[in-house]
């Protein structure tokens, strides 16, 4: 067991729009999200004791799109946190890390692990003993099992460690997310945090380790993808931490808080150029400039979005009206709502923010990815 001591402004409804506008920007003709989000991510399962300071760790790398805590190299499925703590089920608390191989490699992330654990210490890490905090590398093909070998013997000879390596290599069988209270927590509880990290000696012993070594310039592991680098099979939302790093305040609040941009002062309510519009967040597509029109709503409105791509539909009774929300698919993205005072064919306005798009024009289409969506504007 882990050692623990433990002036809103409403927009007027026949715009459009309905909710508090948290933070305010000038519209631009320019992308707003200069960074956007990857959604081209590989995947790394590691173990370094305590997944609270180890998600910390990775999540502060750029190029990490997000951390996950949980459970590998047991034999329950699903097991609980109070399971996996009695040693039982033979997991390890473990972390499993979606990045852009274009921003670091899976060798950069090594280096990060090493920086962060004892791979010395095969029974726990720090005050936390026991198989269930046991450090790992759970690799998901033979070029990731020949990196974190290599990675070993380089970290061998450079004598940082006094004593022989101990961090178990295995093959990637599992992983179960830990429960929700779990997850970022050193941001959700930063005292608590700090005080468990402060009190567990980890840091403390890194830096008599490592000595100026610990902090290293991690773009030297740019740019090199490999086939070590495994794509992710599914899309994963990014931590709160990544988002706020790359997203502008009105784009947070907009697509993660429900906000709403002003009218006419956004970045695509005059957009007038052929393309399409993708998920700010995810990069999903969503509408089609084939479908927008005028609305004199001061938003991007649409007839309805591209055909075949889902969009989700929720009940909003916020505010005192009952509307319909929409959000996209992947990402949870908060879009904004749906009217019935749209043209024909449909009669529906899909009435947009543009904090939560991104605008791609079709001569871009194919560069970006979205080749498919070329013969839309043939």
């Amino acid at each position: 067991m882990k050692k623990i001591i433990v002036a809103s402004i409403i927009a007027l409804s026949g715009l459009g729009l309905s909710s508090l506008v948290i933070g305010t920007e000038s519209a631009s003709t320019e992308d707003p999200l200069q960074n956007k989000v990857s959604t081209r991510l590989a995947v790394a399962t590691f173990a370094g004791g305590c997944f609270w300071c180890t998600e910390s760790d990775f999540e502060k790398l750029k190029g990490v799109v997000q951390v996950i805590s949980g459970y590998s190299g047991g034999v329950k499925p699903n097991p609980t946190y109070k399971e996996v703590s009695s040693g039982q089920t033979k997991h390890t608390e473990a972390i499993q890390v979606f990045y852009d191989p274009n921003v670091i490699s899976y060798e950069g992330l090594l280096e990060r692990l090493w920086r962060g654990m004892n791979p010395t210490d095969g029974k726990g890490q720090f005050v936390d003993r026991g198989q269930q905090y046991r450090p790992a590398v759970f690799y998901h093909n033979d070029a990731q099992k020949k990196a974190v070998e290599a990675s070993i013997a380089k970290l061998e000879k450079s004598g940082v460690f006094n004593q022989p390596m101990a961090t178990e290599i295995s093959p990637y069988t599992s992983f179960y997310k830990a429960e929700d209270y779990h997850q970022d927590y050193y941001l959700k509880n930063p005292i608590r945090y700090s005080y468990y990290r402060n009190g567990s000696g980890r840091d403390q012993y890194l830096s008599s380790r490592w000595g100026d070594e610990l902090k290293i310039d991690y773009t030297q592991y740019t740019s090199q993808a490999s086939v070590a680098d495994v794509a992710a099979d599914r899309f994963v939302t990014p931590s709160e931490h990544y988002l706020r790093s790359v997203l502008t305040p009105l784009q947070f609040n907009v697509t993660q808080e429900d906000g709403t941009e002003r009218p006419f002062d956004n970045a695509y309510w005059d957009e007038k150029r052929e393309g399409i519009y993708v998920d700010i967040v995810s990069g999903e597509p969503l509408f089609s400039s084939k479908d927008k029109f005028k609305s004199g709503t001061g938003w991007p409105s649409f007839t309805q979005p591209i055909k075949g791509v889902p969009i989700i539909e929720k009940e909003d009774n916020s505010l005192f009206m009952k509307r319909v929300e929409v959000r996209s698919s992947k990402a949870d993205s908060h879009l904004g709502h749906i009217f019935n005072d749209g043209p024909a064919p449909s009669g529906l306005r899909y009435c947009i923010n543009s904090a939560s798009l991104r605008f791609i024009a079709k001569e871009d289409l194919i560069n970006e990815g979205y080749a498919e969506f070329a013969s839309l504007f043939e």
